[in-house]
């Protein structure tokens, strides 16, 4: 599925293309005010297109997802294929776009999936946000771990594994204003969240009530839920089935805790048993090669590229956070979250985001300038 817009334009000189993944385009598109704010600048045709096997982009409807026969064609690669051919159909549809320029623009996956899209066709910081954000919050998460050992009477594995993830999406979406992207939260979330976490000496209880009182701001923001439940995903619609199928097969990203330089229980990264994890769900083997084989090294890159990473969010760790050629540039944001940039302007926003929008919009005139050349 795809979606275009380009009622404002008058010379259609420019393609924008959003690499879409893991929501429908519907729930997502709006949220990419980034690029509906340069659009009618630069004069572009906007084009949302959805990720294959994501929201209604489903090649064999319902069965989708039975087997790993019917998954096996979900991967970056067959995605990064149908956007050419969207691009290259495009372009031969819409009068005067034959020789358009295209940029590719894309947040969390859709970031790698754009900058894999330039070379393939060329034609520890969660726990610092939480540190940041209220003195004791951090250890009091660290603490809270063992304390649940102690009181609980039964098994909690998934209980803190649900725990786990709500402090690294929460740390994702620490946005400087009230927004609903994951769930509706208020501005800067970890703050309002490390309100209840000041002391990490409390008894094992008392420590867990401000535990429950900290996870309601992420599940019951709105107030409208009764109780909290733990097969709530901590993502809602993000479309997680997908996504671990292609982290089973191309998308291996190894994660690991120790409890001393982090808050988490110490987790090691163990590639066997999480093999073991990929063929009981999926029937499939991780490939932990892939990636790098597949799209090569980035120094072999030829068109220019940015890459944006915010300080509070979680996958900058794993980002590129320094220029590597004078036409691929990073743009660090300090005061930044999960792709804030490509958000819409905001009078909360810090100094740090705006001015990446605008060395974003300048790099994206120089790439055109040259591109007339």
């Amino acid at each position: 599925a795809f979606s275009l817009q380009y009622k404002h334009l008058k010379h259609r000189r420019l393609f924008f293309t959003e690499l879409f993944k893991k929501k429908t385009l519907t729930i997502l598109a709006p949220f990419q005010g980034f690029m509906w704010n340069v659009a009618e600048e630069l004069d572009a045709i906007l084009v949302f297109a959805e990720h294959r096997y994501y929201g209604e982009s489903l090649p064999f409807g319902n069965k989708s997802y039975t087997d790993a026969k019917h998954l096996n064609y979900l991967s970056s690669q067959q995605a990064l294929a149908d956007f050419a051919v969207l691009i290259q159909h495009l372009k031969n549809t819409i009068p005067g776009t034959e020789n358009t320029p295209v940029i590719a623009i894309g947040g969390s996956y859709g970031g790698m999936l754009a900058a894999w899209f330039r070379m393939k066709y060329p034609h520890i910081i969660v726990t610092e946000d939480f540190k940041k954000s209220g003195i004791g919050c951090s250890e009091t998460i660290k603490n809270s771990w063992a304390a649940i050992k102690r009181i609980a009477d039964t098994d909690v594995i998934n209980f803190r594994e649900w725990l786990r993830g709500t402090w690294i999406y929460v740390a994702m979406v620490d946005y400087p204003y009230e927004a609903a992207f994951l769930q509706p939260l208020p501005a800067w979330p970890v703050k309002v969240i490390c309100k209840y976490l000041k002391n990490p000496k409390l008894p094992d209880r008392l420590l867990l009530q401000n535990i429950f009182q900290a996870v309601n701001i992420y599940y019951n923001y709105t107030g409208h839920a009764s109780c909290l439940n733990l097969t709530q995903t901590t993502t809602k619609s993000l479309g997680l089935r997908g996504w671990s199928y292609q982290a089973c097969t191309e998308m291996v990203m190894p994660m690991c805790s120790d409890s001393i330089n982090d808050m988490f229980e110490p987790q090691k990264w163990d590639f066997h048993a999480y093999s073991e994890e990929c063929f009981k769900a999926w029937g499939v083997r991780p490939r932990p090669s892939w990636i790098p084989t597949f799209y090569v090294c980035h120094s072999h890159l030829s068109s220019p590229f940015s890459a944006s990473n915010g300080g509070l969010d979680p996958w900058s760790g794993g980002g590129v956070t320094k220029n590597i050629t004078d036409t691929l540039v990073a743009i660090m944001i300090p005061e930044g979250a999960h792709h804030l940039d490509l958000r819409s302007n905001n009078p909360f926003d810090p100094i740090s985001v705006l001015q990446a929008r605008l060395l974003e919009v300048h790099y994206m005139k120089l790439w055109l300038q040259k591109h007339k050349r």
